[in-house]
């Protein structure tokens, strides 16, 4: 399973983001089971995008 062309579109704007804050991003992981991709930024801020580039920040 790959990730969708949504999730991959709100990912790079994610990290663009991410960048313009001067944050790293220290984990990317896309879940197979879940068909979500999840990002870890700096220490504290994680970020779950659904198949439908729907952003969930927990």
């Amino acid at each position: 399973m790959e990730p969708t062309i949504e999730q991959l579109k709100a990912f790079f704007r994610l990290c663009v983001r991410a960048s313009n804050l001067l944050r790293n991003i220290e984990l990317v992981r896309f879940n197979t089971r879940t068909s979500r991709i999840v990002v870890l930024i700096g220490e504290t801020i994680e970020v779950e995008i659904l198949s439908n580039g729907e952003e969930i920040i927990g």
